[in-house]
Parts: C-alpha cells; structure tokens; sequence
C-alpha cells in the first residue's frame, strides 16, 4: 500500500510539472478584446475628423440638417406655425433661417410655443454657425501656414532653377534679372532648405530691381526626390546648383543632388554645378554626364587673381565680359560675312567686336587675320543679343597711317610678393610659375600655418612667416624691384568679415611702403565680400577680385549657354589667346587721336585682336579703372603716355 500510494504522488508530480496540451485538460482561452456598436462608431468618427478641415465642415453640415429637419417635424406634428399648415418644405427652409440668422426670430408671428420653439433653434444654430466660422478660419490659417512653408508645386515652364543657398546667390540672381529683361515673364525658382519667407526677405533687401522677373521660392532638401519635384526643373531652361555654404562636405551634397537630378534617366536641362575641391571633380562628372557643366571654384578665382596680377585694370575687363551689366560674350550663327576672311570681320561691326569663332574643333579665340569664316559661328563681344546683325554695319575707315610701329619688351626674371595664404594659393602658384620667365623668385609672407608649396619649374619660393598687418614685418620685403604683389584673405581661417579686414589693412601699409618708390608695383586683391571692394579702393589698389561675386558670373552666364565654358576656359587659362594690356605705343602713333577702328588694325598687324582701350582720361572714379571695352569703330582716342589697348594675343 505504501509503494501504491507513493507511485500514486509520483505520477501526480509528473502530470504537474508537463506543460498542458490541447488533449491533455482544459486550458483558459485568451481573451480578446471586444467592440461594440459605439466603439466602431466612435473609431469611424475619429477617422472621419482626422482629414482636416473638409470633414470637419460636412460633420457641421449634417448636425445642421438633422436640426432643421427634427425642429420642422416638431413644428408640422404639433401645429406651432399656424401661418404653413401641412408646408413641410416651407417649414424646413424656414427653420434654416432660423439657424443661419439669429435676426430672423424677430419677424416671427403666432403664438409663444412656436416663438419659444424657434428660438431654442437659433441658439443651437449660434452654435452650429459659430463652429462653422471656427473651423473654416482654422482652415484657412492652415492653408496660408502651408503657402508660407513653400511647399506646393510650381507649374512653370521655360524658367531658371536654383537649387541650394549661399551668399553668391544674390548676385546670381541680380544677373538673371538683367539677362531676363529682352525675355516675356521669365521666371526664377529657388529651392533651398530654408524658410521661405526669410529667402524673400533676403532677396529683396539685397536685390534692388527685379527688374519684371518674379522669384519663386520653395522651401525643401534638393537632394530629396520629392521636394526637388516642387520646383517643376524638368520643364525648366536651365538649373544652377550652388555648393552650400557652411557645410563640412558640400561636395557631397552636389553630387547627390545631381543624382536626384538624373534619377531615373528623364530628360534634363543644362545644370551647372559648383565644385569647391578639384578632386570631386571626376566623380561628379561621372554622374551629370554631357549634361552638366561643372565649375570648379578654387582653379577660377586662383586662375583669375594670376591673370589680373600681372596687368592692371585686367579684372575691369573680365567683370565686364562676364557679367550681365554693359558689354557681354554672344554667339552669332546667322550672318552674311562667308567668304570673308578674320582680319576682315574684325572691322565689319560698329557696336560689335569679333574675338573668336567656333570651328569644328571647338572655339577659337583670336585666329589668323588670314582665316576664312565660311560657315562659322562668330564669337562677338556685344552689349546685347538683340544688337547683333549678321549685316556689317560699320562705315569708319581706319587711318593705316597711323599705325604705330613700338616693338615689344624683352621678357626678363620677375620679382614677386605673395601676402597671404590659402586654399587656392596652391594653384596660384602654378598658374603664376607657367608664366614667370626662368629664374623668377616669389616670397610667400603668411601669418597662419606653414604653406606646403608644389612643385614648380621657374619660380624659386620663398616662405616668409609672420604677422602680415605689421608694419615692419611688411617693410622688410615689400621692396623697391617687385614686378607684383598679390594679397590673399584668410579665407581657411577666419570669418568672411575679418578675413577682408585684415586684407584691408595689409593694403593699407603696401600702398603707403610703394608710395615710396618711383616705379609702379601692380598690387592684387582678394576679397570675399564684394561690399568691401569700395574699401579697397581707399588703398589705390590696381584690381581687386572678389571670389564669390566672379563665381557667381560665370555660374550666371554658363547656365544661359552652355557654349561659354570652352570661352571662359581659354580667356582663364595658360593656353591659346588670353587678355593682355599692352602699350597703345605699339598699335598707333603716341599722341595722336585715332579711331577705334584704327586701333583695331594695328592690332591685325600684330596677329591680335582688340577689344578695348584703357586710358587714365577715361576714369571716372569708378572700378573700371579706366577701361573701356568694346568701344564704337568710330569713337576716337587721344593716345597719351600710359594708355593701354585691351587685346587678345598667343602671348
């Protein structure tokens, strides 16, 4: 018995302890929660009120109806209205009178039940009336809350895109105003991760004249897909991309957002793109394609402060050739000079100077006077578009007599002074060593770092460290001999604001330690607020070129065509014909007063074209310093000591 009994605990023991099984007993049934009538009518309300507004307006519209509709059966039941017996219809629309207008209770006759009845539908009208005005006002905050935001599609076509946002969009768009004045209703978008109504508010303090172009801004990420789709840029002329400014990577952030661009392989218009570091350079070329011209920022300005570095007054005509204000680069397919040879286009137009044409190779600035222009496209210098005539129009006869016969100098190693340093000096520095004769020296005087100089095969660098505004430090190598100096911001190192007052104040002592000496140096400056370029001027400094606003230009003038890019690559580089200022002794007798025309054929003789004349008569206190580029053939000069005739040549 003992044994039983325990072989009876032991097999309950073990039933116990196994998990049970559907077969093995009864197991509890989880439970689940259940709903009623009035929790499913209660889920459909919520998600009926959670469409916004619409909804909120046809639930007022339905308490409205279901309270006329039980006041005008109380009324017809019961007999209230003794003036509409058995009028169901003139009951109801009486009723929604009553609801919508509290006034229309003191025209009401008959006896005090109705009167009482009819105002107790009043007041539930006042409610229903007044949430109506709640909710659609509401509405309405919400929709205009919306529009401010920026975020509805813009349906436009034939119009400039501007994606991103940085200082050098203001003069972007102040040159889009220009270009679009001969255009009917042009149209400029902006879509940039900013607030949209901070963006017009920029833009109208900083841009004074639209000048009849409207500015559309939208507000979202261009390298999101969806918000990119906002600003409608496959129906667009052009798209301009700009690098974001204060970003660790902006590169990135263009690239992705060409690949936002071509998602998809669809049809795109002509993008341009900054780049601020050369070695993206590739990978973003890999993505836009033929589509998309890319502007590299550093090799630019570094190209362009060593152009107007070794000429005064070079910056004048550059900022005049690629802007949008006076005189400015076209194409002119369609004209009637085949047959003609270049030497002979040159004098064809009154208004127009011819500078290159577009062969079959590309663009080629400045050929032999001797070469035929049978089916080419003309490369001209013009003050608009709409001036051009395929017509010669011109009817000066130039004065071969006086022509001038000055031979040119004999190059010789130059002394150089580079003030400042930063991430373009690399570059500047090569461009500088492809045109230093062999045995030039330059000293590089900078406060901030140690410059890593590249190697370079004519030029003997010199690092100098030290305080750049200090007097002393500036007097020991800012000697009598130099050929030029070159002040650079402190861009990598400094705000924008006190990277130029530094500069300034570099300016100031040069100047002054110059002033000194009988032979003119050339000083160059770098600024990146074009605002302190009138400041400069205190400082007599020669040229002063401000990165952001240059960039700006072409990034302007590329996006209105694209045929530009190879232009500006040779006016920029160190091959085929650049811009030089050369003494007008060279090209007409000194003293004389010539035509333009005249001018123009002295320099055929020299295998050269010119395109403008510079003169301290001309000067009018303004950064033109003097230079007039594209003058009339007929406008006449008097040639004195010091003037200098804008030219395109080899070397």
């Amino acid at each position: 018995m003992a044994r039983t009994g325990q072989q009876m605990r032991q097999r309950t023991a073990k039933a116990m302890a196994q998990p049970k099984t559907a077969g093995s007993g009864p197991v509890r049934p989880a439970t689940t929660p259940k709903s009623g009538l009035g929790d499913r009518l209660r889920y459909r309300f919520d998600n009926s009120m959670a469409r916004g507004t619409p909804a909120l307006i046809a639930w007022l519209c339905v308490v409205t109806l279901v309270l006329i509709l039980v006041f005008s059966v109380i009324v017809t039941l019961f007999g209230l209205n003794k003036q509409q017996q058995g009028d169901f219809g003139t009951s109801m629309f009486g009723n929604l009178l009553h609801a919508l207008d509290p006034g229309t209770i003191g025209g009401d006759g008959g006896g005090w039940d109705f009167k009482l009845t009819m105002l107790v539908l009043t007041i539930g009208g006042l409610f229903v009336v007044s949430a109506l005005i709640g909710v659609i006002a509401a509405g309405i905050d919400t929709k205009l809350a919306d529009l401010r935001r920026g975020r509805s599609i813009v349906l436009e076509k034939d119009h400039t895109v501007i994606l991103g946002w940085s200082d050098s969009i203001f003069t972007i768009v102040r040159e889009l105003t220009v270009a679009n004045e001969s255009r009917r209703k042009p149209v400029v978008v902006i879509l940039a991760d900013r607030d949209k109504v901070e963006m017009e508010e920029d833009l109208r303090a900083k841009v004074d004249d639209f000048r009849g172009t409207r500015v559309i801004c939208r507000s979202g990420s261009p390298m999101d897909l969806d918000d990119l789709a906002l600003s409608s840029h496959q129906s667009a002329r052009s798209v301009i991309l700009l690098a974001p400014e204060g970003s660790q990577d902006p590169d990135s952030e263009v690239i992705k957002t060409l690949l936002a661009l071509t998602h998809g392989g669809a049809e795109t218009p002509r993008i341009v793109a900054e780049i601020r570091n050369p070695t993206n350079l590739e990978a973003a070329r890999l993505v836009g394609a033929d589509r998309t011209v890319l502007l590299d920022i550093r090799e630019t300005v570094a190209k362009l402060v060593v152009q107007t570095s070794r000429q005064s007054g070079a910056a004048a005509v550059y900022t005049e050739l690629f802007d949008y204000d006076g005189d400015e680069i076209y194409f002119l397919e369609e004209h009637s000079l085949d047959g003609k040879t270049y030497g002979e286009v040159l004098q064809a137009f009154e208004e127009a100077s011819v500078i290159g044409l577009i062969s079959p190779d590309g663009p080629e600035l400045n050929p032999l006077p001797d070469t035929r222009i049978d089916g080419h496209t003309l490369i001209v210098v013009a003050e608009d578009d709409s001036a051009l005539a395929g017509e010669p129009n011109s009817v000066t006869v130039p004065d071969l007599d006086q022509l001038g016969t000055g031979a040119g100098e004999e190059e010789h190693p130059t002394q150089a002074l580079l003030i400042g340093w930063n991430e373009r000096a690399p570059i500047v520095l090569r461009e500088l060593d492809h045109y230093a004769p062999p045995g030039s020296s330059l000293t590089v005087l900078t406060s901030f770092g140690v410059p890593a100089v590249p190697g370079l095969r004519n030029l003997e660098v010199t690092v100098a460290p030290g305080p750049t505004t200090d007097r002393a430090t500036l007097e020991e190598h800012v000697l009598a001999g130099l050929d030029q100096v070159i002040v650079l911001c402190y861009s990598d190192d400094l705000e924008p604001q006190a990277a130029d007052a530094r500069t300034l104040v570099t300016l100031l002592h040069v100047r002054d330690i110059l002033s000194r000496y009988d032979s003119p140096t050339p000083v160059v400056s770098e600024m990146l607020d074009d605002r302190n370029r009138v400041l400069a001027q205190v400082a007599h400094v020669d040229d002063v070129v401000v990165s952001g606003e240059i960039v700006s230009l072409l990034v302007t003038q590329l996006s209105e065509d694209h045929r530009l890019e190879a232009v500006f690559g040779q006016l920029l580089g160190n091959e085929g014909s650049e811009i030089y200022l050369r003494p007008a002794e060279w090209y007409v007798e000194p003293g004389a007063e010539v035509s333009f025309a005249t001018i123009v054929a002295g320099a055929i003789r020299r295998n050269e074209t010119a395109i403008g004349y510079k003169s301290e008569s001309l000067a009018e206190g303004d950064v033109s310093f003097g230079v007039r580029v594209n003058p009339a053939k007929s406008e006449t000069f008097r040639v004195l000591p010091g003037d200098r005739v804008v030219v395109l040549a080899d070397d």
